[in-house]
């Protein structure tokens, strides 16, 4: 795994905070918390803007005043969840790059009965993995689903599980925050030394989701 970014001589990590919509509150609160916790580390949270989990990480990160990528499946979606973003703290990425679209076709079983609108909400989600440019992964995937998944086994249409497929495919670490041990990997560690690189915690996520 190549080391940390580094943005203006600071040590970056930039991590997918996905999961469910149908979340429990008090899961959503713990991705809140989560997610303020590593802005104040100084890590990126890529995300969606989907109601629920995707919402969650985006309000946590934000009350800590971290940066966001938000990733969008159409110009406006869920504004109200996240506009008007501010300069240089949001980068926000309106609608799923045709590669993207090309890329989600090949991790969805059910992508020829997919409407349009279901197949640009899968693109968005390679984004959240994988960047704007599809060529910089993130380094950890943080998420919840109901069963734990860590490789978005099935082939429903559910974004999350096209997201843990595309990041079982490239060997980005998965954290589902429905497992304790999981959770723990992220609230232990503390920001000092070479932890607020990340290097620890992302250490400990790639062995226990392998």
């Amino acid at each position: 795994m190549a080391g940390p970014e580094r943005d203006a001589g600071r040590c970056t990590v930039r991590y997918a905070g996905i999961g469910s919509r149908e979340a429990p509150t008090e899961v959503l609160a713990l991705m809140e918390s989560l997610a303020a916790q590593l802005a104040r580390r100084g890590w990126v949270l890529r995300t969606g803007a989907s109601p629920g989990s995707d919402q969650a990480f985006y309000r946590g990160a934000r009350s800590a005043a971290g940066r966001v990528e938000l990733y969008l499946p159409w110009a406006g979606f869920e504004s109200g969840s996240w506009g008007p973003a501010e300069s240089g703290e949001v980068e926000v990425l309106a609608a799923p790059s045709p590669q993207a679209h090309e890329l989600a076709a090949r991790f969805q079983p059910r992508w020829a009965s997919l409407g349009d609108e279901q197949r640009r909400l899968l693109a968005r989600d390679a984004h959240q993995v994988l960047g704007a440019d599809l060529a910089s992964p993130a380094r950890v995937v943080v998420c919840w689903t109901a069963d734990g998944s860590l490789d978005g086994s099935g082939a429903g249409a559910d974004g999350t599980r096209q997201a843990l497929r595309i990041a079982r495919d490239r060997g980005i670490p998965v954290l589902n925050l429905a497992r304790s041990e999981h959770v723990q990997v992220l609230t232990d560690t503390q920001p000092d030394g070479c932890v607020c690189c990340g290097r620890v915690a992302l250490a400990r996520a790639r062995h226990i989701s392998a």
